[in-house]
This record gives structure tokens, sequence and C-alpha cells, in this order.
């Protein structure tokens, strides 16, 4: 069940209360009789388990299991290309 933390808005009395989903909420102070409100916080989420990060849903590459041989590509490097010679210019 939840922890809910309340707090008064009259004598400003901070109390936490364990409530199931369908208690209903409470409304009055045990101090000093005062309307009470609830008060949210950021909630802290803590992941257990495998499997949150990057490297544990990764194994190794199994083999192979077709007979064909793997296809190796060579990366060819850009073709030279021959600048044309300057043009003489006649003076």
């Amino acid at each position: 069940m939840p922890t809910y933390e309340y707090l008064c808005n009259e004598c400003e009395h901070a109390f936490e209360a364990v409530q199931s989903f369908t208690d209903l909420t409470i409304e009055v102070c045990p101090k000093c009789d005062g309307q009470v409100r609830k008060v949210y916080n950021n909630v802290g989420v803590v992941f257990k388990g495998s499997g949150f990060y990057k490297t544990d849903s990764r194994t190794t590459a199994p083999a192979a299991k077709n007979d064909t041989p793997a296809v190796k590509t060579e990366s060819k490097a850009a073709p030279k290309t021959e600048s044309a010679p300057a043009a003489k210019s006649k003076d």
C-alpha cells in the first residue's frame, strides 16, 4: 500500500499515512483538527533486474547457420582524376 504525505493548512503539521487506493483522503489534522492537503513529491525510480542497460540486451553474434560463404565487400578509393593540361596562352 502506498504512503501518502499530508500537510495541515493551519498549523503546518506534516504527517504520513499508509492508505489503500480505495481509502478516503484524510481531511482533518490529527493535531489541531484543521483542514489538511496531500503533498505530492517527485518519485524516485529504481530499475532492478536485467534488461535496463544498453549492454544487457546485446550478445555476441551467433555463428552463421547457412553453408554459403560470407561475402566480403572492399571499400574502393575514389579513382584518381587527371586534370587537363592548362591551355597555353598566346601572348
